[in-house]
């Protein structure tokens, strides 16, 4: 992707950050922001850097992670496009409190701490902007915390893949294809199992005809008899 031919602040207007600005508004935060482009493997930003940006995906996909002193990897978030991540820490002029690494080939928007700051002394109803995506933000992490304290690991992995299908919507279709965003491995992490468990589990619901496997394609057979599955 060409930074020369990237419409900045068309894509702002686009983002629930910034949707319901003026062109004006706009045009500014547009100034403090940089496009650019990460290879497959490659960090975005290690635990201890410095906190000058918050990150918007265009393109690609970015992992979220901490590392254990023993050099295990727990993996916190996987950020997909249209999504945003470290708005929080903008805001406290503290270094990062984990890492980040594109997943694949991944394009973001980087908007400066001090684009940020400069704006919400402007207009401060953009922070009303900020608060509502630090809100959702810790929103999903308090339904995280609830998964992991109240679910078991058979419970985590349906409802991970059952998280954007819309269980009414689904009611007439026989099958639901969900395409997996990174590896087994790196979504087990993501949902605190094993790599041997989350494949278990995935053979065990194969087993009882509930999905195919294909790869990283899961083709769910019943959403219906899937959802309910292994509950009490």
């Amino acid at each position: 992707m060409d930074p020369k031919f990237f419409d900045m602040p068309r894509y702002l207007a686009g983002s629930p950050l910034f949707s319901g600005l003026s062109s004006n508004e706009l045009a500014r935060i547009a100034q403090s922001c940089q496009i650019r482009s990460y290879t497959k493997g490659e960090m975005i930003f290690s635990l201890g850097e410095a906190c000058e940006a918050f990150h918007m995906v265009v393109a690609g996909q970015v992992k979220l992670f901490v590392v254990s002193p023993v050099g295990q990897e727990k993996v916190i978030e996987i950020i997909s496009p249209g999504q945003s991540f470290a708005e929080a820490l903008v805001f406290l002029n503290k270094p990062y409190i984990l890492s980040a690494q594109a997943l694949a080939e991944t394009v973001l928007v980087n908007v400066s701490k001090r684009g940020v700051f400069s704006e919400i002394e402007q207009d401060p109803h953009f922070a009303l902007h900020m608060l509502a995506g630090v809100s959702r933000r810790l929103h999903g992490l308090i339904q995280d915390v609830e998964a992991y304290a109240l679910r078991n690991g058979m419970q985590r992995l349906i409802g991970y893949l059952l998280r954007d299908v819309e269980m009414d919507a689904a009611n007439g279709q026989s099958t639901v294809t969900v395409s997996l965003p990174a590896s087994k491995a790196t979504i087990a992490s993501r949902l605190s199992l094993t790599p041997e468990y989350f494949s278990r589990v995935l053979h065990e619901l194969e087993a009882q005809q509930l999905i195919t496997i294909d790869r990283r394609e899961i083709r769910i057979l019943n959403v219906q008899k899937l959802a309910g599955y292994g509950s009490p």
